[in-house]
């Protein structure tokens, strides 16, 4: 099945001009754009990206900044560790590989934080390596134009890996479009709930609209809650500490959670068990120095 052609044509024509695709582009600014587009939607990250490549456009900028300002600036991204790991991964840089982005998806792995996808995304789109870059949206259209089912499975597969790596071009130059291609597929018209199909470029060789569009069967899949469980607390007490200069009081935490104290005190040890807040005495809590 030839999925190239079609998918590229239509990645020239409807691609969203994002400045981290930019060939002006730095490596460290592709890097920031993949940890901060992890599980968060790419109109909250963008003006987020802006302001954070202007504050910090080298990952020395933001080495030498305190690792709470970058958790301040992350504001409601949400999971906010991914700014310490990325402040992390600025002082890794800075101080073992001259403030130079690594190359390699093997370096970019030894990086605090970096995962399989980050490192093979960052090693395409910002250095051009050919990798197999498999995100969310990439395995739902290769599940669908490919295998045939409506979702892929909760958790990536071998077979999911090895039918990625057998799609991307051999030349890299044509491998880096196609990547990023396939991602936007899966972002614009190939969707989760309700799939464009008249706008899709392959609708007419998809074995899964060829088989009749058969509804999703496998394991199910958990919603992600938000309001009433911790992550919400947790959010709650962070967005305090950014508001404030200085230390915040306990009972200023409380608000989070004002009816259960076992709970709030659970959430706020995660937090400091995560290195997000740092206790400084006298009940006092602050953002990490």
């Amino acid at each position: 099945m030839d999925l190239h052609e079609p998918i590229l044509q239509w990645y020239a024509d409807h691609a969203r001009d994002l400045p981290w695709r930019h060939e002006s582009c730095s490596a460290w600014g592709v890097l920031v754009s993949e940890v901060m587009l992890q599980q968060t939607p790419v109109a909250r990250v963008l003006p987020a990206w802006v302001q954070w490549m202007e504050r910090w456009p080298t990952p020395r900028d933001l080495a030498l900044a305190p690792a709470g300002d970058a958790v301040r600036a992350w504001g409601r991204l949400g999971y906010p560790r991914r700014a310490l790991r990325l402040h992390q991964c600025a002082t890794v840089i800075t101080e073992e590989h001259g403030g130079v982005v690594p190359t390699t998806e093997a370096t970019l792995l030894t990086l605090p934080g970096v995962g399989t996808y980050t490192a093979a995304a960052v090693a395409c789109f910002a250095h051009g390596e050919r990798t197999v870059v498999v995100d969310t949206n990439v395995r739902r259209v290769q599940a669908r134009a490919v295998t045939g089912v409506a979702l892929p499975a909760p958790s990536l597969s071998r077979a999911e890996t090895a039918v990625a790596a057998s799609l991307v071009p051999t030349d890299p130059a044509v491998a880096r479009v196609w990547n990023v291609a396939v991602m936007e597929l899966g972002a614009l018209v190939c969707t989760a709930r309700s799939p464009r199909c008249g706008q899709c470029p392959v609708a007419d060789r998809c074995v899964w609209r060829r088989a009749g569009s058969p509804p999703y069967d496998g394991p199910a899949r958990k919603a992600q809650g938000w309001a009433g469980t911790d992550r919400q607390i947790r959010g709650a007490m962070m967005a305090v500490l950014r508001a404030s200069d200085g230390p915040v009081r306990l009972a200023d935490l409380a608000v989070a959670c004002p009816d259960d104290e076992v709970r709030r005190m659970r959430c706020l040890d995660g937090l400091v068990s995560d290195g997000l807040v740092e206790p400084v005495g006298r009940g006092r809590y602050r953002l990490p120095a």
